[in-house]
């Protein structure tokens, strides 16, 4: 009998979310578990002093101690890269790899890959970030070909706050991106409940909803070779054949080294 697959996944400090969704999505999948990891943040902004906490010293301490736990990737569960430069995380992946031997993925790059896979032209873009940090992000996903069409903000900075706000009101968030003509609503923050109304708002609307925590579970899965089909309730990013078809394509790119 095969090993369960492990997940690993690095976690900021402060997040509240994305522990207890993603053991949700993943319950009654007996051969997948989740593991988590730590480090350092606890606000949101553009000072020297939050940017300072994504240091990648930090982060690779953090990852570390997840290769003691022998998982089969290693995921960077945040999405810092979107105001820092995806470049960022491109670096960050190589330096877990090379730290830990375990292969390393992030949920900024996913969105990037799943984004431009699916061909989405008008982004609705909902986060519960401020002002200064939204346009920060809409100007780096606009450089990569993202085209942020929508978009609303919460103007919050601690992070701890961002899972307070109820998935009743990030759904109307949602809902307002999809009005406003967007082809597919992205939820950018890893401690803000959008997964569990996925697959209801896309029953309503037709258009992808893609939260940061399924995102990035979708692409642990994805780098681990495992079906994210097998995950039920939780939105078209594990169950529509034309995604599943982009995960295809997409496992098949990073086993032959493809960016």
């Amino acid at each position: 009998m095969m090993r369960p697959i492990r997940l690993g996944m690095l976690t900021p400090s402060s997040n509240t979310a994305l522990e207890p969704i993603t053991c949700a999505m993943l319950a009654g999948i007996d051969d997948v578990s989740a593991h988590f990891s730590r480090f350092k943040v606890t606000e949101i902004a553009l000072s020297e002093a939050a940017l300072r906490q994504f240091d990648a010293s930090e982060i690779l301490r953090a990852a570390e101690l997840l290769a003691h736990a022998k998982v089969d990737v290693i995921a960077w569960n945040g999405t810092s890269a979107s105001w820092l430069g995806f470049d960022r995380d491109e670096r960050l992946c190589e330096q877990i790899t090379a730290a830990t031997g375990i292969k390393a993925c992030t949920t900024v790059l996913a969105y990037r890959d799943l984004l431009r896979r699916i061909g989405a032209k008008r982004i609705g873009l909902v986060t519960p970030y401020r002002k200064d940090v939204q346009a920060r992000i809409i100007a780096n996903w606009n450089s990569e070909g993202l085209n942020c069409f929508a978009e609303r903000h919460l103007s919050l900075q601690d992070n701890f706050s961002f899972a307070e706000v109820s998935e009743a009101e990030v759904a109307k968030l949602i809902e307002e991106v999809v009005r406003a003509g967007c082809d597919a609503a992205v939820v950018l923050c890893t401690n803000m409940r959008g997964a569990g109304a996925a697959e209801r708002l896309e029953r309503c609307y037709g258009v992808p909803v893609l939260d940061s925590i399924a995102v990035t579970l979708w692409a642990c899965l994805l780098a681990t070779g495992y079906d994210p089909s097998r995950i039920r309730g939780w939105g078209s990013l594990f169950t529509n054949p034309d995604l599943r078809a982009a995960a295809a394509t997409l496992i098949d790119a990073k086993d032959k080294g493809q960016s």
